[in-house]
């Protein structure tokens, strides 16, 4: 029987400061997130050969199913599963090839997990066989921009999604970025976006947002968006950050690999958490999730009476 996150981790105080209009809880097809007492830590699994940081780990089916099930014993409370690397200068992967990658895993993780499964995918065929092999929520780095029929299996399928912001593609977004405003660039545009999906008929309780950290910035938008992702936040849905292992993180910390950035995704975690961030993308779920549990006790608060 698998370990829920709740059986890892003891639950954090619910924190009062968060916007009235948002209702911070995911109801899926297995399970709901409930992101009023706990931030959520999304677990990354990535089933291709050339992700930035783990790619080639987890091709083989077994070895994903395994890496999973781990993350959820970690405290993972979803596991997004993708197929189609979106680092930097990456293309598109053919639709058969990315189908091949995702569905044996997230119909092999169904089986073995309890934690709700996002397929990360910006194509509504990945997006719909996804769903039917047991995923619960789509992961759209597009924001439903690059497929015009996801919206519409969203809405009609009536599951949680996320919108992402970028700048360009993944091949080319990150020659030379530029913004005026970066913070107010990317509030506009999720505004946008979320007023889009629920025009389309998607649920407004279903929308998490994401600044995107990474796709489509230098070192400067990134610690800019995380200095002031409270003007996110204001917008009134989930707001999610990714910055796991990113090469940002790699700039600011003189290391080269993604496995030696750990310290900095955590740090990086912190302050979105204190930012008010209610889901965090994750490569080292168990350390996240310890973290995490230390930055919602101060962003709670201790107790009356407590002692050091």
């Amino acid at each position: 029987m698998p370990v829920t996150p709740a059986n890892v981790i003891a639950e954090a105080p619910v924190s009062e400061d968060l916007p009235a209009q948002m209702v911070p809880v995911l109801e899926t097809r297995h399970g709901v997130v409930d992101m009023r007492r706990r931030t959520a830590v999304m677990g990354v699994l990535n089933v291709t050969p050339d992700s930035f940081s783990d790619g080639g780990r987890y091709t083989d089916v077994d070895a994903a199913l395994a890496h999973g099930v781990e993350m959820e014993r970690e405290g993972a409370c979803i596991v997004d599963v993708g197929g189609e690397s979106t680092r930097p200068g990456a293309g598109a992967v053919p639709l058969e090839e990315e189908l091949e990658r995702v569905i044996p895993v997230i119909r092999g993780l169904r089986a073995r997990v309890a934690v709700p499964i996002s397929i990360d995918t910006y194509k509504e065929a990945v997006a719909r066989r996804a769903l039917e092999a047991g995923a619960d929520m789509v992961n759209d780095i597009s924001a439903l921009r690059f497929d015009p029929a996801m919206a519409g299996l969203v809405a009609t399928e009536d599951v949680p999604v996320v919108l992402m912001h970028m700048q360009g593609r993944p091949r080319t977004m990150q020659r030379a970025p530029h913004y005026v405003d970066v913070v107010r660039e990317v509030a506009a545009f999720l505004r946008e976006r979320v007023a889009f999906a629920v025009e389309r008929g998607v649920a407004a309780h279903r929308i998490v947002v994401d600044p995107g950290i990474g796709f489509g910035k230098d070192t400067g938008h990134n610690l800019e968006l995380l200095r002031r992702l409270d003007a996110l936040v204001s917008l009134g849905q989930p707001v999610l950050v990714g910055l796991s292992r990113k090469a940002f993180l790699g700039r600011l910390l003189d290391e080269g690999t993604p496995d030696a950035r750990l310290e900095g995704s955590l740090a990086g975690a912190v302050a979105a958490v204190l930012a008010g961030a209610r889901m965090v993308r994750a490569h080292d779920v168990a350390a996240t999730c310890r973290a995490v549990r230390v930055a919602e006790a101060i962003r709670a608060g201790a107790p009356a009476g407590s002692r050091g």
